[in-house]
This record gives structure tokens, sequence and C-alpha cells, in this order.
């Protein structure tokens, strides 16, 4: 139905900033082309009713894996289509792969699948997490790979933005420098702040230098002390972009109302899903060749400690609705137009002028339905 033409008339509909009722929409030529109020379309058309909420798809920020497959274990254009597949039947129609911390080989084949992804529509580029961290908030990411910051990740990035590619690259601020944070946002990438032991006044110099994003807030940072607040403070009291993981497991529910809350500016959260293999695949996968299975909902590797979340970035919208409290249209921004605009492609999180192929269908109760054409 990639042709089709005429007017639809769901339920309700998000058009990337509002959840609106008694609205329609026109299709031409496969694209969604126009929103009007029912009663304000033409005489002469007629609208098909839509049963359910119609929205662009889910834009995740942050997926390490989905359908049986890693993309560190298998980094190449291959795994990340099979990792989008994997997503996409839960709703999400744009990823940012991210390889984490690991050997100098594993980086670059990395680059090397985004670079040979580039024109296929939803792979949006590349998240590099790591391997210049804190060795003492590196979670779940490899000692013996962690490493100073280099000219070789330096040249990575350069070749994939001179491709026009997104990137986006967690460091932490302590560990890479000023300069580092500096040379890396001049290139284009967005510089996000992560497994990190900053201090507040770090975290200050760090968004002064370039940086404009936290990845997954409050994981693989220091906790907030009445003299002592960290990174996290810093984070919170910023204009800047911050992911965080809504599974119930990594950051307590208060947490997550009181940093929403707090934050200066609207917009500035988005939720990843910081998805592992298990998401369409087994219970189970290999990380640093040591098993990682979930347990009680959580991923735990050998050493109990969490490796990643198994959850789709539709759960999060509907704990962010139904446990944190947000409005239907707060928490479909988190899940789209927020993290389109983080990577600089602010066009996913809209409706108009969207492919139909990438219009979701979501239930009354916010669960995913399915691909709405």
């Amino acid at each position: 139905m990639t042709q089709m033409n005429g007017w639809i008339k769901p339920t309700r509909i998000f058009d990337g900033n509002d959840l609106l009722s008694g609205h329609a929409v026109r299709i031409e030529d496969g694209n969604l082309v126009q929103i009007m109020p029912v009663d304000e379309i033409p005489n002469t058309a007629s609208a098909v009713d839509l049963s359910g909420i119609l929205t662009p798809g889910f834009v995740d920020l942050q997926v390490n894996g989905g359908g049986g497959v890693l993309l560190n274990n298998q980094p190449s254009h291959q795994t990340m289509r099979q990792i989008l597949r994997a997503h996409r039947r839960y709703g999400t129609v744009a990823v940012l792969p991210t390889v984490i911390t690991d050997t100098h080989e594993v980086l670059h084949a990395a680059v090397d699948a985004a670079l040979e992804a580039k024109e296929e529509a939803g792979i949006i580029g590349l998240h590099i997490e790591g391997p210049h961290l804190a060795i003492s908030r590196r979670g779940t990411h490899a000692k013996e790979h962690i490493r100073p910051f280099d000219s070789e990740t330096l040249g990575l990035v350069k070749k994939l933005r001179d491709s026009d590619i997104p990137v986006m690259i967690t460091v932490a601020p302590e560990i890479v420098g000023k300069t580092v944070i500096s040379d890396l946002a001049e290139m284009g990438a967005v510089v996000s702040i992560g497994h990190t032991n900053a201090t507040a006044e770090e975290g200050r110099m760090a968004l002064a230098e370039g940086a404009r994003c936290f990845t997954h807030l409050f994981n693989a940072m220091p906790p907030m002390i009445n003299r002592d607040p960290g990174v996290v403070a810093a984070a919170i009291n910023s204009d800047a972009y911050a992911g965080i993981i809504c599974d119930g497991y990594h950051v307590s529910d208060d947490l997550i109302k009181m940093a929403l809350r707090a934050r200066p500016c609207p917009d500035r959260m988005f939720v990843i899903s910081d998805a592992m293999p298990t998401i369409s695949g087994p219970e189970h996968f290999k990380l640093y060749n040591a098993e990682v299975k979930i347990k009680g909902g959580r991923l735990i590797n050998s050493q109990g400690n969490l490796a990643g979340a198994h959850i789709t970035m539709s759960q999060s919208v509907k704990r962010l609705i139904e446990n944190i409290g947000l409005s239907p249209s707060e928490a479909l921004k988190m899940a789209i137009s927020v993290p389109a605009a983080v990577i600089g492609k602010p066009e996913l999180g809209l409706l108009l002028n969207r492919p139909i192929g990438d219009l979701i269908i979501l239930k009354d109760n916010f669960e995913f339905d399915k691909f709405a054409f």
C-alpha cells in the first residue's frame, strides 16, 4: 500500500509535538502530506477510519543488539540490519547502533559497517560508547580494552563525519580532556558524557567545551552527595540533552521523576533502550566471551552486574506514562522527536512528510500494535 492516496482518520494522532483528536491525515504517493481537523476536510473527500493512535515510529540512540546479535560480536552492516529488523517488530524505525568498549579491530569494523550502511533507511549512524571511559565507572565494559583517547579514535570519527554520518561518542571528560571534546564537537559529533567519575565542575567544563549530551543519566556516574553533587547535578542543571533507561531496574522511578521535574529546559530528556540481543532473540548471549542472561527482567553478567537492558522503546513509553506519570505527548516526545533532534535528524520526529512505512499504530493503552500501513 506504499502508493495509497486519500484521507485517513485515526482515533488520535501524535504529530511529533502534540496528541491530537478529531484530526485526519492525507496520504499522497505513499507519504503523509497533510494533517487537518476533520471538519475542515474538503466536502468532496471522505476519511477512512483507523483505530488507534497514529504516530511516527520510535528513534533509539543506544542499541547494542537485537535479534540474537550484538554489534560488538559481529560488527558488520548485516548485523546492523538484523538489529534494526528486531526492533522494528516493536515500532522502532530508526536506530543508532552502539559499539561499546572493545579492541581496535572491533571499533574499526563498526565504523566500516556504519559507512556501508550510510544509505540504508533506519540505520542513522554510529554510537561509539567507549573505550575512553573511567575505569571506576566502566560498568560491564571490559577493563582491558579501556584506553586513553588517541588519534586513532579521532580519525575514525572524522572518517564518519566526512561522509556526513551522524556520530554520538560517549567519553569520560576527566579522562579525555577538554581539547578532545572541542575537537570532536567541531567535527559535528555529538559528544556525550558518560561512564565517568567527573565532578560537577568537570561536567560543566565539558559542556563549555562542546559536549551536549549525557549517556544513560545516573548509570555509571557517581551518586549525588550533599557537598559533592557530581556530574549528575551538572547534567540535571544544564540545558544539555540526557538519555535515560526506563526499565525499572537501571534507575529508580523516583529519580527519573525528580530529574524530569528538575530540568530547566523542556524537551531535553530522551529515553533509550540500551537493548541487547535478547530483544527478538534468545534469553542469553555472549559479551566478551562471558554469558549474559535474563534474570527477573534484568540482563545479568557472570559477575551479577547489569549488562545492558531487556526493554523496547514501546515498553519504555508505556512505563513513562504509567509509572513516571508523564502525559502521553511528553512520553512520546522522549521516544521520538527529542532523540531525533539530538542526532540532527529532526524530520524523524515529525509525522508530516513522512513515508507511511515509518508510521505506527499504538493501542489506547500506548502499547505498540502494528505498523500503520
